[in-house]
């Protein structure tokens, strides 16, 4: 069991109204005061954000809560920097942690669930990671968590016996691109192109902390648990964030504030018939945007030829 709440981290930069909208749905949860907060002020990255980070700044220190501390950074780090950093001193530190971005709008029941999940999965070592948003996909048991071989982003939380496997093997790396069977794995069977995601960080063209991370729980052979209903909704579709616009396809589900008992697998292996739904319905995306992306290439060099 564990002694007291877990931490939680949440990471913010230059949007107060957002970072006021996070807080908020924290500050619903009943375990929200009694949880140690430490919040992360990334520092701007050119003088035009200096206001907008200044703001968002006053506002989490001036926020009500017994047991806060605010980490102000004096550069701008990014937010991989940012989360690999908190995340893993955290960890040390409390052994678990719960994560949290200033463009997420939480469940009333969210804090409760992830405490509960850590508590029962804790000396799971196959469990890696626990998601607060779930997949907007048709369950068929109403009350029962899942569990899919899929990281999360959006509002989660993790071990630190779980965050010590994060990084990137180069062996591993080798396997994935070597081994089409092993790459479409790592691609949902084909139903996203995480590789290619993982081959722009390694190229240097991607910052992203969540496909290393992703890519550390694949190569483990990891499960995540998954709420029957999603408790997160992301708010930061409005162009304001550094790196959730257009490349973001999941879907902005609203938060569920009806589920309150969770039943477990009596299992630790993969829900299948909830996984080939995330898959049917991550394709689907997929191929979405990248006809809207064909479509606005076309369309742009099409009217730069009639320009010129």
């Amino acid at each position: 069991m564990l002694d007291s709440f877990s931490p939680i981290a949440l990471f913010t930069f230059k949007r107060p109204e957002h970072t006021k909208r996070t807080l908020e749905s924290l500050a619903q949860n009943a375990e929200f005061l009694e949880s140690p907060l430490f919040i992360y002020c990334d520092g701007a990255r050119h003088e035009g954000e200096a206001a907008q980070v200044e703001e968002t700044r006053k506002l989490v220190r001036d926020w009500p809560h017994p047991n806060k501390t605010v980490i102000e950074r004096d550069r701008n780090w990014g937010l991989a920097n940012s989360v690999i950093e908190g995340v893993t001193q955290l960890c040390e530190r409390f052994g678990r942690v719960v994560v949290v971005e200033d463009d997420l709008v939480v469940s009333p029941v969210f804090l409760s669930y992830l405490n509960a999940a850590l508590v029962r999965y804790a000396d799971e070592a196959k469990v890696m990671q626990v998601s607060g948003y779930m997949f907007p996909i048709e369950m068929c048991g109403e009350n029962e968590a899942q569990l899919l071989p899929i990281t999360s982003t959006w509002g989660w939380a993790t071990w630190g016996r779980a965050w010590k496997n994060f990084g990137v093997s180069e062996v591993e790396i080798a396997k994935i691109f070597s081994d089409s069977k092993r790459q479409k794995s790592f691609d949902l069977d084909g139903s996203y192109p995480y590789s290619r995601r993982l081959r722009k960080q390694l190229n240097g063209k991607s910052d992203s902390w969540g496909i290393r991370w992703y890519f550390s729980v694949f190569c483990a052979d990891g499960l995540v648990v998954y709420p029957p209903e999603t408790l997160v909704k992301n708010i930061g579709h409005d162009g304001s964030g550094t790196h959730c616009k257009i490349e973001c396809s999941q879907e902005d589900a609203a938060p569920s504030f009806n589920v309150e008992k969770f039943v477990y697998p009596s299992t630790i292996e993969c829900s299948r018939v909830s996984y080939a739904k995330v898959k049917k319905q991550l394709s689907g995306q997929y191929r979405l945007v990248n006809r809207a992306w064909v479509w606005l290439r076309t369309e742009c060099v099409s009217r730069l030829r009639k320009i010129t």
